[in-house]
């Protein structure tokens, strides 16, 4: 049996971490398998790594809906087992059911019928067209289970298991890294699929995910305990998730949208171009991905603290885990800087792509320090139920700020304007987003 956290008592620091730890394996292990996908497709060919990146924000779209909903479903419950009212939290479990199962149908339909225009509105042009056809047209059919998964993912750190919730996106990247190359280039008796074998590994591998995310959910050992009753929709419970998993949606949906913003203006400078944002995003969300599981790894102590009125153990957790992750960006930073052209050089020898993509990586890894709060900062509004604080917040990041930065700068000052648009939104949206939360947090000081 899987011990379960106690939310309530348990000291800050080694709560964070035994919360956090489970959420940052996941998150890398999420990386990595990013990382690998994109350095067997740049083997492949540039055009296919372009694709790739192309594709990419697509997927980021179904991960918004899963990351989501998951989020409103894991501060709800969360909420509701530190007030103490099980059954809410039980039934909440039940939904993610209903709601991944229409929502990935949802996907499927519309990139069906529109699948085209959908690429061409996310940045394909003719040169890699095919390719992302042959990728996005196996892709949709991994949604519902990616969005199932990331749900479920949220609901097992709400209930104080992170653990179990790390062994779920393990069993995912782990699949995924082992099959897409044998996928990709036909290895031993399976078939050469090309960008298509890329694709149909993570098919696979949310399938499995979501097999093991229902085992987990139904253990005796769970608090939620699922039952056929709660499997059925609860109009005033999915009112609650979207309450704060809506905004949350948008969210993600911000950072869809500013890739695509990307790939758009990028495909003026060429594929190398296009290839160079793929190889940094990759790397550099190595560290953010981290971050991010400190974040998701926090949240559920704020969520539980707040429900229970623990207002000082609230206002320690984000100290703490704002310290934490500070400390680690910095560090990442510097080492990413000195070694930004080997780590580009890992994924091709191409010299021009080589070139392009360490100046690229070196720029975006230039103010991690500042986006290492800011990710704890919206967990904390998340976690307190204040969805849309967190959703207006970056929404002034993404879109009021970096978008007109990225087409503005690219316009006057070329590719390196695109590139340092990113860090400038970064450190004004940084000023913004801790003032916000220090109010927040005094706030509760007071009380």
């Amino acid at each position: 049996m899987v011990k379960r956290l106690d939310l309530a008592t348990e000291a800050i620091f080694p709560l964070i971490l035994k919360m956090s730890w489970p959420s940052i394996i996941a998150m890398l292990a999420i990386s990595i398998y990013n990382f690998i996908d994109t350095f067997w497709l740049a083997r492949l060919s540039p055009q296919a790594l372009a694709a790739l990146t192309v594709c990419f924000p697509i997927q980021m779209l179904f991960a918004a809906i899963g990351v989501g909903t998951g989020v409103g479903a894991g501060s709800f419950s969360a909420r509701m087992f530190g007030a103490g009212n099980i059954s809410q939290a039980k039934h909440t479990a039940g939904q993610i059911f209903f709601l991944s199962f229409s929502s990935g149908l949802f996907i499927i339909i519309a990139v069906t019928f529109f699948q085209d225009p959908i690429l061409i509105l996310f940045g394909a042009f003719d040169e890699i067209m095919p390719l992302c056809r042959d990728y996005l047209g196996m892709i949709i059919f991994s949604a519902p289970f990616l969005i199932f998964s990331m749900m479920c993912n949220n609901l097992l750190r709400a209930e104080g298991r992170p653990l179990l919730s790390m062994v779920v996106v393990l069993i995912s990247s782990l699949f995924s890294i082992v099959l897409a190359p044998l996928l990709i280039f036909g290895i031993g008796p399976l078939p050469h699929l090309g960008i298509r074998g890329a694709a149909l590994a993570a098919v696979l591998a949310q399938f499995f995910a979501s097999i093991f995310s229902v085992y987990f959910l139904q253990l005796k050992s769970s608090k939620y305990e699922l039952k056929w009753r709660d499997l059925i929709p609860d109009w005033s419970i999915i009112k609650a998730i979207y309450a704060t998993g809506l905004p949350s949606v948008m969210t993600n949906l911000m950072i869809t949208v500013v890739l695509v913003v990307y790939n758009h203006v990028l495909s003026s400078f060429g594929t190398l171009a296009i290839g160079a944002l793929g190889i940094s995003l990759r790397v550099n969300g190595v560290v953010t991905m981290i971050l991010f599981g400190i974040g998701f790894g926090v949240m559920p102590v704020i969520g539980f603290s707040h429900g229970a009125r623990l207002h000082e153990r609230l206002r320690q957790a984000v100290f703490v885990s704002v310290k934490a992750s500070s400390y680690f960006a910095l560090i990442s930073s510097i080492l990413l800087i000195v070694f930004a052209r080997p780590i580009v050089g890992i994924f091709t020898t191409d010299e021009a792509l080589i070139n392009i993509s360490t100046t690229a990586l070196r720029i975006y890894v230039s103010v991690l320090v500042f986006s290492a709060p800011v990710i704890i900062y919206i967990n904390m509004f998340i976690g307190l139920g204040k969805g849309l604080l967190a959703m207006l917040l970056l929404f002034f990041r993404d879109t009021v700020l970096l978008v007109p930065l990225i087409i503005l700068l690219a316009k006057y000052f070329g590719l390196i304007g695109a590139w340092v648009a990113l860090p400038i939104a970064t450190v004004i949206a940084f000023v913004v987003i801790r003032h916000s939360a220090r109010k927040e947090l005094k706030r509760f000081a007071s009380i």
